[in-house]
């Protein structure tokens, strides 16, 4: 076999072909390139017919191989794109989403220059380090119950040069410093129903933190009622709290946060047309 980028990119066409899409095949293959074996995306174009050394081969196959068992390509060369930054995942970490890109561009754009921001269930710490490179003059606290997903997420601080104070919390006991009050809190809490897991890709199924998708389906809402609670007494007057939501559960949600009560909800549709974030005023 002659190796090279157009060979062994058609060999993943072949092998992930009942697995994926081709135009996902084709962006799959194109971070292996990059990211594995350090190639430009110029060079990927420009020299796709020259031939490579036989060592790569055997690294794309074994790639290949545990791409069709599931797994995702972002844990599998261990980092992926997130506004513009990068960020490290393993499976302690949801992989972040190009949707939560929104929520954070939607925060910056309310937010003031010095806010004082709370992100709960951190995980990677996309939101929390992206808000921090956004706004240089804020200061940002991510709490998870994850010491691992913590470990990543300072790493994740480290690498794109942000100052961000993570904290090892469980939201339904966290105390903050005596008297601590946030502008802003955000969450991208579990919001997945345990009876909509059936309708779920494979890979994220299989290999992301279910207790970071997952929530029982008679209380679904439970972390949104909880952090409801908790801006009562930890937010500012006039500070926002932020969710990403369960499409399903839109209204339900917004129910929940006036009976405490928030004002000025307001619900925003994702990039695919989802209701998929709301705001509120305490």
């Amino acid at each position: 076999m002659n190796i090279s980028i157009y060979t062994l990119s058609q060999y993943a066409s072949g092998e992930l072909k009942d697995t994926y899409e081709p135009e996902e095949i084709r962006s799959i293959c194109r971070l292996i390139f990059m990211d594995v074996f350090h190639y430009t995306n110029i060079d990927i174009h420009i020299q796709k017919h020259e031939n490579l050394p036989e060592s790569f081969l055997g690294k794309f196959q074994e790639i290949i191989a545990r791409l069709k068992q599931g797994e995702p390509i972002q844990y599998i060369i261990g980092t992926t794109e997130f506004a513009g930054l990068t960020f490290t995942v393993n499976p302690s970490t949801l992989i972040p989403r190009p949707e939560t890109e929104e929520l954070v561009l939607w925060i910056k754009s309310l937010a003031a220059p010095s806010s004082h921001i709370l992100d709960i269930g951190t995980g990677s710490g996309c939101i929390a380090i992206t808000l921090a490179h956004l706004l240089p003059d804020s200061r940002v606290t991510g709490i998870d119950i994850s010491a691992d997903a913590l470990a990543t997420a300072s790493h994740n601080a480290m690498i794109n040069l942000t100052k961000v104070q993570f904290r090892q919390a469980d939201i339904f006991d966290y105390r903050p410093e005596s008297g601590s009050r946030f502008d802003i809190i955000v969450s991208n809490p579990p919001y997945v129903r345990m009876s909509e897991k059936q309708y779920m890709q494979r890979q994220v199924v299989d290999f992301e933190p279910p207790t970071a998708l997952f929530v029982p389906d008679k209380d679904p809402l439970l972390f949104y009622r909880q952090i409801a609670k908790f801006g009562q007494t930890h937010l500012r007057k006039n500070g926002l709290l932020f969710f990403e939501i369960n499409e399903a559960l839109g209204q339900d949600t917004v129910d929940l946060l006036a009976r405490y009560p928030y004002s000025g909800i307001e619900i925003k549709k994702d990039f695919l047309g989802k209701d998929r974030f709301i705001k509120c005023t305490y």
